[in-house]
């Protein structure tokens, strides 16, 4: 009953604010795919929830206080999503009017993308790209079920376009490397671990001086490659974390690259021990790590596995390696960076 007492509050004042002309309410307003169909009631619903979300948000960012979500129609998962991207990076709505296109999966649940937001850092000179777009989902009622970051927010991943996922498999691939991007934006340790199997590979590459054979005066660069396992990396990681008062991750497309066809994801399959045939796809990405004391650029090489059963594809593989040795542009490394490079 309080619940509903809050949620009905949080509604009315939402309703309030826009009336009166507050700059940080937000309306937002959903429409269909096809245009000649209606929002159903639970689009609108949806619409009505996103809307009490953003206006709270601004609320809250003008106010210089906490996001409060607890009247809000948002299950604990998407709360604690909001919550944690806050906590380290705070942000607005940049719009007061917002008209997206929903999308409505199989099962009714559904899917909004492009939702801008602005970064507005607390006290402190912030690095990150102030612009970013943010995806929200819903159950078939048109409660939210997770609010995460997109992939790039100048640039979307056409996977279909490469011929290579079946339309099932796209949106689980987008998703896990939004979750996976989100995850480092929040320093969620534990939502990074779970995406790793247990027996993950990790290669990461950095730039040392070495000196020039038969020269022992010249010292010439050269990336030299570290192996760790998926504790060590985690390990490495929560260091990472501890060290940065925040951190900004995203993902483009490579602009070249030797792989026939699509230049940054591919398909192939192993048997599993009852002869069946497990996908693993391997996404290439360009990798922008911007933090308060750190930054880098580099190639990034992910392989996933999808289970049988449905459950989350986990990742067997991570590399990387810098985009530039002193200056001068280096081409992904195909022997770390491809699914040939890989026994499967």
């Amino acid at each position: 009953m309080k619940e509903q007492f809050r949620s009905t509050l949080m509604l009315l004042v939402c309703l309030l604010l826009a009336g009166t002309g507050q700059s940080y309410a937000v309306d937002v307003t959903l429409t269909t795919i096809d245009e000649f169909t209606e929002a159903s009631p639970a689009m609108q619903t949806a619409a009505r929830n996103l809307s009490q979300l953003l206006t709270e948000v601004n609320r809250a960012q003008k106010a210089g206080e906490q996001v409060q979500l607890g009247g809000l129609s948002m299950d604990e998962f998407a709360k604690k999503s909001v919550a944690r991207l806050w906590a380290v990076t705070p942000f607005v709505c940049s719009d007061n009017e917002i008209v997206e296109k929903c999308w409505t999966m199989g099962d009714g649940t559904m899917l909004v993308r492009h939702i801008p937001l602005q970064i507005k850092p607390v006290g402190e000179t912030f690095g990150m790209d102030q612009y970013q777009e943010a995806i929200v989902e819903f159950d078939k009622h048109g409660t939210m079920t997770d609010f995460r970051l997109t992939i790039s927010p100048q640039q979307d991943l056409d996977i279909d376009r490469c011929g290579v996922a079946d339309v099932e498999n796209e949106h689980i691939i987008k998703k896990q490397l939004e979750q996976f991007r989100t995850a480092y934006n929040q320093k969620d340790i534990q939502t990074i671990e779970a995406m790793f199997s247990d027996d993950a590979l990790i290669i990461t590459g950095k730039v040392v001086q070495r000196r020039s054979a038969g020269d022992n005066l010249t010292m010439r660069p050269k990336v030299e490659y570290t192996r760790q396992s998926k504790q060590q990396y985690i390990s490495n990681l929560k260091k990472a974390f501890a060290r940065n008062k925040w951190i900004d991750v995203k993902f483009d497309i490579p602009s070249g690259g030797t792989v026939k066809g699509c230049n940054w994801l591919s398909r192939t399959s192993k048997r599993d021990k009852n002869g069946e045939r497990l996908p693993f796809y391997g996404v290439r990405l360009v990798q922008t790590w911007k933090s308060n004391n750190y930054s880098d650029k580099g190639y990034l090489f992910l392989l996933w596995e999808f289970p049988k059963d449905g459950s989350d594809p986990v990742i067997h593989v991570r590399t990387w390696q810098p985009e530039e040795v002193e200056g001068v542009h280096q081409e992904p490394d195909d022997d770390i960076s491809t699914l040939g490079a890989f026994d499967l």
